[in-house]
């Protein structure tokens, strides 16, 4: 478990210092960037993911390309996802994943991602701004979306002036989440 959990740190480390050393503008986005943020407040509450996430615009991909391939990744393209697998036998879950900055990430979502400016460096890496991850967090509202804002509130990081923030939409889905935290 342990190694599992370095590898995937390794991972982001190995992939932001490529992207910052080619001068490619980006954000750790997903759960990494939960992560971090919940660190801030209380390192024993963080919760360890799978995958790494990038926000990146889509004007920077190819710099993109050629910064990770000469840290080892190997891009792929597939059901409409851009991803850097980690070495050749590599899976998706072994990958740095890119989400496109600026665009509804689905059609059916209501907004659209923030843009690779609403972060903030970090001793290690770029990290998005907490309101703009929030506000992806509502967006998709996945299982595990629920549950990444689920630690943000009970560390403090967000709390019952949050939804005020938000489109009507997404204020509800927060508000939800504040009312019924258990459920």
């Amino acid at each position: 478990m342990v190694l599992a959990v370095e590898k995937v740190r390794e991972r982001l480390l190995r992939a932001t210092a490529a992207l910052s050393n080619a001068r490619v503008e980006y954000a750790v986005a997903g759960g990494n960037a939960v992560a971090a943020w919940v660190a801030t407040v209380d390192p024993g509450a963080v919760r360890n993911t799978q995958d790494v996430d990038i926000l990146l615009r889509r004007a920077d991909l190819q710099s993109a390309v050629t910064a990770l391939e000469a840290s080892g990744f190997i891009y792929r393209h597939a059901t409409g996802i851009d991803m850097f697998l980690d070495g050749p036998d590599a899976g998706a879950r072994d990958a740095v994943h890119l989400v496109p900055a600026n665009e509804k990430i689905r059609p059916d979502y209501t907004e659209t991602s923030p843009d690779v400016t609403d972060s903030r460096p970090t001793d290690q890496f770029r990290l998005l701004e907490l309101e703009p991850l929030v506000k992806m967090k509502l967006t998709s509202y996945r299982r595990k979306d629920q549950v990444h804002l689920l630690d943000l509130l009970g560390v403090g990081l967000i709390d019952a002036s949050w939804p005020a923030r938000f489109s009507p939409e997404l204020a509800t889905k927060l508000q939800q989440l504040l009312d019924t935290p258990d459920e």
